[in-house]
């Protein structure tokens, strides 16, 4: 396979995983209000209200194993979706009040996607 091929392909695997992702989501009662939210800090998969209205940004991540998953949401890469967050928050007033988690959910072939509730926390 070519590599825009596999570039395609992996692009595919993305968007099914995040759909999967947003229905799990669906499935619990929370709202997604935002689906590859694009900021100057870089995108954010997906942003949804828990049922009990907690903010959540979350990083959805598809891989062949779950281990190779949670591997796959490197520190660099949590400092970039808190940065991320922190932009679209500051665009949104209205959001100031919320209580903001950072979740993960891991979406594995055969299996239901892994919502990993608080699976980080910004360094202060």
């Amino acid at each position: 396979m070519k590599k825009l091929e596999r570039g395609k392909a992996a692009e595919a695997r993305g968007r099914r995983s995040e759909t999967l992702a947003a229905f799990s989501l669906l499935c619990k009662f929370y709202r997604v209000i935002g689906r590859r939210v694009k900021t100057r800090a870089g995108e954010l998969d997906l942003i949804a209200v828990s049922p009990s209205g907690v903010l959540c940004f979350i990083e959805v991540k598809a891989r062949g194993l779950e281990i190779e998953a949670v591997a796959a949401v490197t520190s660099r890469q949590r400092a970039r979706i808190v940065k991320a967050a922190g932009l679209y928050m500051a665009a949104r007033p209205g959001l100031r009040h919320k209580a903001v988690r950072f979740d993960a959910i891991l979406v594995t072939p055969r299996r239901w996607p892994i919502h990993v509730k608080d699976a980080w926390r910004p360094d202060c």
